[in-house]
Formats: C-alpha cells, structure tokens, sequence
C-alpha cells in the first residue's frame, strides 16, 4: 500500500488583536474639562461652609441667625430636587449645570459683597442663600445624569473613582485653607473665592459638548429625550414609575434612606460629645481625618479594582460606615475608634462609587436625573428627621445605648437589600468587558 499523503497544512487559527489600551480619562478633552469643573466647584463647596458660618457669626454674634442661614438653604434643596431631575432629563444637561453656577456664583457674590462692605443684614442673605439652595436641586441630578454622556459606559466606575477622589480630597482640603483664609483677610474674601470657583467651574462646563444630547457615550442606540410634549409634574411622575420598576434601585434607596436616618444625625451630634467624654475634644478631629483618609485612599482604589458584581460589593461595605458609632457605643478606647473610622470612610466610598456607577450603567439615560433625584431626596429627607429624633432619644436611653442602637440598625439597612437577587446579581459592565475582550499580559481578572 502506498502511504497516504500527508494531510496539507491547516493555517493557523486567526489571532485576535491584543486588547488596544485605552488612554487615560483625564487624556480625553471632555472628561478633562468635566473633571476641572468639578474640582474648582468642589474645592470652593468645601470651603464656603466654614467661611459662611464665621461670616455670620462675626457679623451678626448670634448663632440664631446662622441656623437661619443654613435652613433656609437646604430647604429648596429638599423641595426642588425633583423638580430639577425633570429639568435635566428633558433638556440639555450641559446647560443646566452652567445655568445653575452661573446662578451660584451671582448668589454667593452677593453674600461676599454684603460681607466685603459692611452691609450684613440677615435678611438678604437669607434670600441669596435660599437661591443656592434652589440652584444646588437642579445642579445634583444633571451632574449624575451628564457623566455617562462623556465617557464609556466601561469607564463609569473610573470616572466615579476620579471624582470621589476629588469630592474627599477637596473635602480633606477645602475646611483647613477657608480657615487659613478667613483668619489673613477675613470670611467675606473667602466666600468671593467660592463665587469665583462657581464662574470658573461654569466655563469649563461650558466647553462640554456631546454628539448627541440624550445618548450614552458610544450608544447611538438612545432614544432621544421627550421635547416639552409632556408637563414637568408628568415627568416627575413618570421618573416615580421608573423608579418603582427597577427593583434594585428603588431596595437600595430605601435602605440608604434608613441608613441616613439611624446614623447620619446620630453621628453627628452624639459623636463629638460621647467621643469627648471617652477621649478628650481633640479626638473627634483626628476621628473626622481617620474617616477622610479613608474616604480619599479607597477612592482612589475604586479606580483599578474589578468586581463582577459593583452593586453587591457596595452594599456590604455600606455597613462598615456604622463601625464607628458601634465604637463609641461600647466606649472604646481612641486607637480602636479611630481604626473604626477609617474603615468607615474606606467603606462609604467604595459604595458612593458602585451606587452612582450602577445608576448610570443600568438606569436609562432618558430617566437617569429623575430617577438619580428621588434617590437623593429620600436619602436627604431622612437626616433632619434623624438629626432633630436624636436628642430627645438619648435623653430617655442614653446617649450611649443610642449610639451602639444606631450603629445595629444602619448595619442592618445596608445589609437587608443583599437579600433580593436584583441586587445580588446585578452585572458592572466594567467587569463584563473585560471578560469578554482578549486576554492582554499582566495581573488581571474579576473577583
């Protein structure tokens, strides 16, 4: 028999090419400009609070007045978020955001031109301030509804990381230098640099442009937004059935909504006085930069880490933020409560970053500020009604019994939603890419 011909070669399978490297997100002009608003408009948030309540305090000696003041300023907050939600969804987000800092640098001009002449009246700056406010409702949904038009949807959670960074640095930040500020040239220049920050913040917001307005960056697929067919109320409402047809989103809203209620108040009126009674009146300080170091080191984490489930994994690190209060509720000594907070502030970020990457992943675009301003509303309205239940709790219980009491309870809100698969399984689209693209050289892979 002769021998069978060898079988001719079969050319090798096609390669795929290697995964392309995206560039960095500061490198992409739009993300770049985006970022550079937020952070002036942040470093100049950060600072405006302690100058404001030294401006008012210096002016007028009485602490009445700066309770006004504050109010009068979360109020149209609280009342207008929805209705800035509609605004931002049914028009063009970008001009919204300039718009409202526009408006936030002319008010807090105002108030800095009062102060800077020596014409300090409560009632005008009552007014002013109650415009910040109102500004601030239109500015929180558009700022949540606008990121996912500037970069990939792959990119959320970096781009999430990259401003978290910049909200706890600003945050670290911002308080010491108005201090420094109000203390060399006084609190009425100090609140001029927060206008200033509001204008410089507006032209790099300005520079914003998208290919389509209403469509997720890469997404051609996104309907466009309704025109003023329908009403504001009828747009409010509908961002209410949204809400309420998304079962992850609407669990996870109310458990930050009992979260704030427990802790927020608790921790912010017992805190300083029981740690004070455990330690002594520097430790809060050191417990306040604890928190922020731990806020600033996990945001920063957030940028590489890879989960296939975002959602789950920021669900249980929402329960470290209750460490501390259970700290200062079994009177541990200073190391221990200090410790309690870092972890706290490493937790709290990795869930401010997952619960805004998961919102703009899976909410739809059209949808995305309403539905992100219910969200906030509920988990704004919980704090004054925690801040003003506190009290007369630890005078029937004891301040420390309420405190470990808080603690148990935000625990078990930030727990409960794991029991729901919708927020169990819910997919990060950060993960999914990278599962799906070719294998590229070096450590890589989900957890």
């Amino acid at each position: 028999m002769h021998p069978l011909p060898p079988l001719p070669k079969q050319p090798p399978p096609p390669t795929q090419p290697p995964l392309l490297k995206q560039p960095p997100l500061l490198g992409q002009p739009r993300f770049r400009a985006f970022y550079a608003g937020r952070l002036v408009s942040l470093l100049g948030s950060s600072m405006a609070p302690v100058a404001l309540a030294f401006a008012v305090l210096d002016a007028s000696g009485s602490a009445h007045d700066l309770g006004v003041v504050l109010a009068v300023h979360m109020l149209p907050l609280l009342a207008l978020l929805l209705v800035g939600g509609a605004v931002a969804d049914r028009s063009s987000r970008r001009n919204v955001l300039v718009a409202a800092h526009l408006g936030s640098a002319l008010t807090q001009g105002g108030v800095a031109t009062l102060l800077l002449t020596g014409h300090y009246s409560l009632f005008p700056v009552a007014v002013l301030e109650f415009l910040n406010g109102a500004l601030a409702a239109f500015t929180t949904p558009a700022l949540r509804g606008v990121l996912p038009q500037l970069v990939d949807r792959s990119r959320l959670q970096q781009a999430n990381s990259l401003l978290g960074t910049a909200r706890n640095a600003t945050k670290i930040l911002g308080p010491s230098l108005s201090g420094v500020l109000v203390v060399a040239v006084g609190s009425g220049p100090a609140i001029a640099f927060d206008a200033f920050t509001y204008l410089l913040a507006a032209a790099f917001l300005a520079r914003l442009t998208f290919p389509g307005e209403n469509a997720v960056a890469g997404d051609t697929s996104a309907p466009p937004r309704k025109a003023a067919a329908t009403t504001v109320l009828t747009d409010i409402r509908d961002g209410w059935t949204e809400l309420r047809a998304i079962r992850w989103v609407w669990v996870g809203t109310l458990s930050f909504c009992l979260m704030n209620l427990a802790q927020t108040g608790t921790w912010q009126i017992l805190g300083p006085q029981l740690t004070r009674q455990i330690s002594g009146e520097a430790t809060w300080g050191f417990v306040l930069s604890a928190r922020g170091i731990g806020l600033l080191v996990s945001s920063l984490l957030m940028y590489r880490l890879v989960v296939r489930h975002l959602l789950r994994l920021g669900q249980l690190t929402s329960a470290l933020a209750a460490l501390p209060l259970l700290a200062i509720g079994a009177r541990l000594p200073a190391p221990w409560l200090l410790a309690a907070a870092f972890v706290a502030g490493l937790g709290s970020a990795v869930t401010a970053v997952s619960w805004d990457t998961s919102l703009q992943e899976h909410v739809p675009p059209q949808v995305l500020s309403r539905v992100a301003s219910y969200d906030d509303l509920l988990s704004y309205v919980a704090i004054p009604v925690g801040q003003l239940s506190v009290g007369p709790l630890a005078e029937a219980c004891g301040a420390f019994h309420v405190a470990a009491a808080a603690g148990v309870v935000s625990a078990a809100a930030a727990i409960l939603p794991l029991a729901s698969r919708a927020v169990r399984r819910l997919p990060h689209a950060r993960a999914a890419a990278s599962e799906t693209a070719p294998a590229a050289p070096g450590p890589a892979g989900a957890v």
